[in-house]
């Protein structure tokens, strides 16, 4: 399938995760719960729309090394996509944006730690975060066939 990735990323904040990932499906899972405006549509690194996201930015659809948000059409990666999230999500969350205040080489290096031995330290799942009908409106897959 050809998707229009300028068009979708100006009409969408999007966050690409690893769904292979325990760590990164309980991220997934805790935006579900959390994102109750809906501000951030998901999307694997795995799928065929986050590879073509990711190609798109020229990067790696092999080695994922960091989670990519893109709001209002930007680029975050690493600490700053974290922190862009948690900006965004309300109270309480809003308030871990005061970690801009940490100088992003300290920020992204400790971010690089966890990311690198993500799978050593919490492990790897044989399956994909499916969405159900209950959470498929967090699906950026299911936002672009509207």
């Amino acid at each position: 399938m050809q998707y229009n990735i300028e068009k979708i990323i100006q009409q969408h904040n999007i966050i690409l995760f690893d769904a292979i990932c325990v760590l990164c499906n309980g991220w997934a899972k805790f935006l579900i719960q959390n994102d109750t405006q809906q501000k951030f549509k998901l999307a694997s690194v795995q799928s065929p729309l986050g590879e073509a996201i990711l190609k798109y930015y020229a990067m790696s659809t092999v080695d994922y090394t960091t989670m990519v948000v893109i709001f209002n059409g930007q680029r975050y990666l690493e600490s700053t996509a974290l922190l862009k999230v948690m900006q965004h999500l309300g109270m309480p969350y809003s308030l871990l944006s005061a970690g801009y205040v940490v100088p992003q080489f300290i920020r992204d290096f400790l971010y690089r730690r966890v990311a690198l031995n993500r799978y050593q330290l919490f492990g790897t799942t044989d399956y994909c975060m499916l969405p159900s009908t209950d959470n498929q409106q967090h699906f950026l897959e299911y936002a672009i066939h509207d």
